[in-house]
């Protein structure tokens, strides 16, 4: 041993772990400022340090994606999948660059393979989400029964919001109804509303709430909701929805002429800070029939994004939602959210929204 090696003072695997974690934080933060060549040299460093891990490869591939790379990023996927098949970012990020290669058979094999997994770790909006890219890449009797199979799994689950979403998404592509939002509607449309009401949130992930133009009067209603025998947390499950009579209202005396939007106003955040489904959700829906029946269609948008956070089932609610993007001349939003209701209500077998439904696209068409 020479004398220079004696000085050297041995590198702990917890120093080694620190100079790996090190290398790949500094190439995060490379690719995230777009020097890509950077990015890569510092997860070339981490997989040095830790030739055992798939994270550094999988990165690598992430960056050159994001670089319209997606050739190079296959390569360091399939490296990191040969170290850690079950690496999920690497299967992703493996079924990504196929698709943009137009490698369409095997793209769709890998988001099968993805789904497998996640489905299998109880992940089942991650699942739904994979199989449906999969079929969208590639057509196939399977491949569309085990979507089928997987959409009745997280229906019974009974999802949350991004549970939701990948639903509505993979029916559109199951039906082959999927429509692009309308380009007349601006980028800025996708902001937060400017003034909520107290003490509930919009989903982020729910339709634009503005749009260019002058806002356009709300179409009317004929939908009629049943009168309400006592106030309640939610919808009884197995229940018929309520349908409200909504927009411009049919049911004379619903939104009586003097109504005030001070009163709904304060009605409606008396509701949501008492946090009762129920009654948040009517207030808020009467709120948003008043500003719509004045035409602030903007503000009734409002009103109806925050009652979601309370009863993102309510079919009463995506009606209201269907009828304001219409009158805001989203006409492809409001068919897309109409065909989605058409088809979870059949599916539940639930007549009485079926109805609903018809009567309300009946109104807009």
């Amino acid at each position: 041993m020479s004398g220079a090696d004696e000085g050297k003072t041995p590198v702990t695997s917890e120093e080694l772990y620190e100079q790996y974690k090190d290398a790949l934080k500094r190439g995060h933060v490379a690719s995230l400022r777009g020097h890509i060549e950077e990015a890569l040299l510092c997860y070339a460093d981490a997989a040095r340090i830790a030739p055992e891990r798939s994270t550094p490869h999988a990165s690598a591939g992430t960056a050159l994606l994001r670089r319209k790379r997606p050739l190079d990023a296959l390569r360091h996927y399939e490296v990191a999948l040969a170290m850690s098949p079950r690496d999920e970012a690497a299967l992703l990020g493996r079924a990504q660059a196929l698709g943009a290669l137009e490698r369409r058979g095997e793209a769709a094999d890998a988001y099968d393979a993805l789904a497998d997994m996640q489905a299998n770790a109880g992940r089942l909006a991650d699942a739904v989400d994979a199989a449906r890219r999969g079929l969208e890449m590639a057509e196939g009797r399977e491949r569309r029964r085990t979507l089928e199979r997987l959409i009745a799994k997280l229906r019974a689950s009974e999802p949350g919001e991004p549970g939701r979403l990948a639903l509505e998404r993979a029916l559109q592509v199951l039906d082959g109804s999927a429509v692009p939002a309308p380009k007349a509607v601006p980028a800025e449309a996708l902001a937060a509303p400017s003034a909520p009401v107290a003490g509930a949130s919009r989903p982020a992930a729910q339709a634009p709430t503005s749009g260019s133009g002058s806002p356009a009067p709300a179409s009317a209603s004929t939908a009629a909701r049943p009168e309400k025998g006592s106030e309640s947390s939610g919808r009884t499950p197995g229940a018929a929805p309520e349908i409200r009579p909504w927009a411009m209202p049919a049911v004379p005396g619903a939104i009586p002429a003097g109504a005030t939007v001070a009163a709904y106003l304060a009605r409606a955040e008396a509701a949501v800070e008492a946090g009762i489904a129920g009654p948040a959700v009517d207030a808020l829906l009467d709120l948003s029939a008043l500003h719509a029946r004045d035409g602030r269609i903007e503000a009734a948008l409002d009103a109806c994004y925050s009652a979601l956070s309370f009863d993102p089932d309510s079919v009463a609610l995506h009606l209201a939602l269907a009828q304001l993007y219409a009158g805001r001349g989203w006409t492809p939003l409001a068919d897309e959210k109409l065909r989605l209701l058409e088809r979870l209500a059949q599916l539940d077998g639930d007549r009485v929204a079926i109805a609903a439904i018809a009567g309300v696209r009946a109104d807009l068409d």
